[in-house]
């Protein structure tokens, strides 16, 4: 099954962007798209609402637990694509802790549980 990260990329990182110029969001995004691993699909979108943690991005797949990390940069792409291809290999989406790249441990925003799913 494919596993969806959503790049956000209108994200400013807390800097000004030029006119014309890339943001760091984009320059992620692009970094990303370029070296997804097999079973991840990167789509950009607009805004993760994350906007005071620097580059966010999210890791979804139906049935699974969904994640939202923040405070990245372009120079994360190989850890945040070692993470998602670990989220993509795991069925309910919860990779364990140790498995897990470090930038995924420290810069966890947020975890959803699957829709439908109650505890």
């Amino acid at each position: 099954m494919t596993v969806t990260l959503h790049v956000c990329t209108t994200c400013r990182a807390g800097q000004p962007v030029a006119e014309g110029d890339a943001t760091p969001g984009l320059r992620l995004h692009a970094a990303l798209a370029a070296d997804a691993p097999e079973g991840v699909t990167v789509r950009p979108v607009e805004c993760l609402s994350a906007c005071s943690q620097g580059c966010a991005v999210a890791l979804s797949a139906p049935g699974r637990w969904s994640y939202v990390y923040g405070r990245l940069e372009e120079a994360d792409a190989p850890a945040i694509l070692e993470g998602a291809a670990a989220y993509a290999g795991a069925s309910d989406g919860i990779v364990p802790w140790r498995e897990r790249p470090e930038i995924f441990r420290k810069q966890s925003l947020a975890r959803l549980p699957p829709i439908g799913e109650m505890p």
